[in-house]
C-alpha cells in the first residue's frame, strides 16, 4: 500500500515538473522565400520572462516590430499562457541564412532559441505572406462566373452564373457589388434572385461552401470573338489569427476584400449560309407560327381582327414578325403588337403578336394570302420554314364596288378575283335640294350690335386680371421651371415618338422626357437623381408602387439601350408604358 502511495506521488510530481517546464522557441512563417517576399518570425513562450534579446538578422531588414502579443486562458481549471515577440524582415540578398538564438530571463534563468535556417531565392511572381490576412483571405474566397456554353451561334441564348466559394476556414460577413459588367455586345436579361441560399459544394478538389450570386441570360449580337466583363465585389472577410479570447476561443480579424470573376472569353459562331431563306429576319430557336381572324363571315365596315403569331423558345424579343398583306377592299390598321414573354436560364420563351384590325369596305370575297415565318432551328441546326393557310373573308352585305383583289391559290400563283357592281355606286349621293327663302334682318339695333358695343367695355377689367396673374406667373420662377420642364417633356415624348425605328434617337429622347417629367412634378434635378430617391418621393406623392416600378423599369431601358440593341417592336412598346404611365402619375401627382 505504502509503495503504491509512493509512485503516486512521484507520478503526479513528474506532471507538473513537465507541466511547468519552460518553453521558448522561434518560429518562421516560412522557411524558402523569395527577394520581394517578407519573413515573419515568432518567438514564443509558455511563461512570462523579461530582459528578452532578440538576434542580430544578419541578411535581413527589420521592417516591423516587435509587436508583443501575450493569451492567457482558463480551461477547465487549468491555466494555460502564452507569450511572443513578432518581427517582419525584408530579405538583403539571395542566400541561405540562420536566424540566430534569441535570449529571454525566466524566473531567474537565461533561455535561449534554437537557430533557423532560412532560403532567400531570386523574386517570384506572386509574393506571398503566408500569414497576412489578406494572403489568407485571396487563398479562401474565390468567385467565378460560369457560361453554360463558350461557342453559341449569333442569338442563341447563353447563361452566365456568379458563384462566390467561400472556404470553411473564413466567414463572409457581408458583400457589395463594385463593378457590374455592361454586357455590350449581347442581349441581356438578369434572372431575379430572390432569396440567396448557401449550398455546399467543390472548388479545386476542396470543400467549400458557395452561394451563386446573379444569374444572367446573353444572346450574342454579334459573331467571333466577345468578352464578358468581370463582376467585382467588395467582400468583408473575417480571417481568423493566433490570438484567443479569455475562453480560449480564437479571435478574428475582419478585412475588406476586393474579388472579381475574371474576364471570360466566348467565340459565337455565325449562322450558316447555306440555305437560309430570303425571308429570314433573325429568328433563332423553336418556333410555332400561325394567323387567326376572329370572324370569316360580316358585313361591310364592321371590323374584324387577325392575329398574327409566333410562339416558342428563343430570341422572342429581337426580331420582326412577318406583315400581314391584305387585298383591296379591306382598310387596314396599325397593328397592336402584344408580347408575352418570360425569361429563365433557358432564354425567352412565350407568345409575340400582331394584332390587326381590318374593315371591309364592299360586298364580297377577300382572300388574306399565306404568310411564311423562317427561323434556325438549334436542335437540328438548319433553317425552318412554317406557311400559314389563306383565309377566305366573306362579307354579305355592303355596298358593290367594280374593285379587283389578289390573293393566292393552292399553287402559289396570284390570281384576281372580280367584285361585281350592281346599280349605280354614286346612288347614295342626293342630288334634289330644297331651299327655304331667308329673311331679311338689320344689324343696328339688334341683338349682335348691343353686344359687340357693351362687350369691349366688359373685356377690359378682365384684361386688367389677366395682366396681372400673367406677372404674378413671371415672378414665380420656381413655377416657371416647372411648367418649362412640364412643356420639355411632352416635347421629348412627341420627338421620341417620330424618332421610332431610331434606337439611338429614341432612346434619347425617351430619357429627356422622363427627366424633365420628374423635374417638373418632383422638383428634382437631374445630378441629384438615383433610383431610390425617384421611388421615395414617389411614395410620399402617393404613387402606388406597380407605377413606380414602372417607371424605374422605363429610365433603365434608356440606360441599358446605350449597351444592347433593340428592336422596333421593343422601341414601341417602351413608347406606350411611357405615355401609360406618365398619364397613371398625373392623376396622382
Amino acid at each position: 500500500m505504502k509503495l503504491q502511495l509512493i509512485f503516486l506521488t512521484l507520478f503526479l510530481t513528474l506532471i507538473q515538473a513537465v507541466e511547468a517546464q519552460v518553453k521558448f522557441e522561434a518560429k518562421v512563417s516560412k522557411e524558402k522565400l523569395g527577394m520581394n517576399e517578407r519573413l515573419r518570425v515568432d518567438f514564443e513562450m509558455n511563461q512570462d520572462g523579461d530582459n528578452f534579446t532578440p538576434p542580430n538578422f544578419s541578411g535581413f531588414q527589420v521592417i516591423g516590430g516587435p509587436n508583443q502579443s501575450i493569451s492567457n486562458t482558463w480551461v477547465n481549471g487549468k491555466r494555460s499562457y502564452s507569450k511572443s515577440f513578432s518581427y517582419y524582415l525584408s530579405p538583403t540578398r539571395r542566400g541561405k541564412f540562420t536566424i540566430k538564438q534569441a535570449t529571454i530571463e525566466i524566473n531567474g534563468e537565461t533561455y535561449k532559441t534554437l537557430p533557423v535556417k532560412v532560403e532567400v531565392t531570386a523574386s517570384v511572381d506572386k509574393p506571398k505572406d503566408g500569414n497576412s490576412s489578406d494572403v489568407i483571405a485571396s487563398e479562401n474566397l474565390h468567385l467565378v462566373a460560369e457560361v453554360s456554353k463558350s461557342t453559341p451561334y449569333l442569338n442563341e441564348a447563353i447563361t452566365v452564373e456568379y458563384k462566390l466559394y467561400v472556404s470553411p476556414r473564413i466567414n463572409v460577413s457581408n458583400w457589395k457589388e463594385l463593378d457590374s459588367p455592361k454586357y455590350s455586345d449581347f442581349w441581356s436579361q438578369a434572372i431575379d434572385m430572390k432569396q440567396l441560399k448557401v449550398r455546399n459544394g467543390e472548388y479545386n478538389g476542396e470543400p467549400y461552401r458557395y452561394v451563386v450570386l446573379r444569374k444572367t441570360v446573353l444572346y450574342p449580337q454579334k459573331t467571333g470573338k466577345l468578352n464578358i466583363e468581370p463582376l467585382t465585389l467588395s467582400v468583408t472577410v473575417d480571417v481568423p489569427t493566433n490570438r484567443r479570447d479569455f475562453f480560449g476561443g480564437r479571435l478574428y480579424t475582419s478585412i475588406d476584400k476586393r474579388v472579381a470573376a475574371g474576364n471570360r472569353t466566348i467565340r459565337v459562331k455565325p449562322l450558316p449560309e447555306q440555305g437560309r431563306p430570303d425571308d429570314f429576319t433573325g429568328a433563332v430557336g423553336t418556333f410555332e407560327f400561325d394567323v387567326k381572324v376572329n370572324k370569316k363571315v360580316l358585313s361591310a365596315t364592321e371590323s374584324l381582327e387577325a392575329r398574327v403569331s409566333v410562339f416558342g423558345n428563343g430570341n422572342l424579343k429581337l426580331f420582326d414578325i412577318p406583315t400581314l398583306s391584305v387585298p383591296n377592299g379591306l382598310e387596314k390598321y396599325e397593328p397592336e403588337h402584344n408580347e408575352r414573354v418570360r425569361t429563365n436560364l433557358s432564354g425567352m420563351a412565350g407568345t409575340i403578336s400582331d394584332t390587326y384590325t381590318l374593315v371591309p369596305q364592299y360586298k364580297g370575297k377577300y382572300p388574306l394570302p399565306s404568310l411564311s415565318f423562317s427561323y434556325f432551328d438549334l436542335k437540328t441546326e438548319s433553317y425552318k420554314r412554317i406557311t400559314s393557310d389563306e383565309i377566305i373573308i366573306n362579307v354579305n352585305k355592303g355596298p358593290e364596288g367594280n374593285t379587283e383583289v389578289e390573293g393566292n391559290d393552292e399553287s402559289n400563283e396570284t390570281f384576281k378575283k372580280v367584285v361585281t357592281q350592281v346599280g349605280n355606286q354614286f346612288r347614295f349621293i342626293k342630288t334634289d335640294t330644297t331651299l327655304t327663302l331667308v329673311e331679311k334682318k338689320y344689324f343696328f339695333k339688334s341683338t349682335p350690335y348691343w353686344l359687340a358695343l357693351t362687350l369691349p367695355l366688359l373685356a377690359i377689367p378682365v384684361f386688367l386680371f389677366l395682366g396681372k396673374k400673367r406677372e404674378e406667373r413671371k415672378s414665380d420662377v420656381k413655377g416657371n421651371r416647372v411648367r418649362k420642364a412640364d412643356k420639355l417633356a411632352r416635347k421629348y415624348l412627341s420627338e421620341a415618338k417620330k424618332n421610332l425605328g431610331d434606337q439611338k434617337a429614341f432612346y434619347i429622347a425617351m430619357e429627356k422626357a422622363l427627366h424633365n417629367y420628374l423635374k417638373a412634378k418632383l422638383s428634382i434635378q437631374t445630378s441629384d437623381m438615383s433610383k431610390e430617391r425617384i421611388q421615395r418621393l414617389l411614395k410620399e406623392k402617393n404613387v402606388d408602387e406597380a407605377t413606380s416600378i414602372e417607371f424605374i423599369a422605363l429610365l433603365e431601358s434608356c440606360e441599358f439601350a446605350r449597351y444592347t440593341p433593340s428592336s422596333g417592336s421593343a422601341m414601341q412598346q417602351d413608347y406606350d408604358k411611357a405615355s401609360r404611365v406618365i398619364a397613371a402619375m398625373d392623376k396622382r401627382l
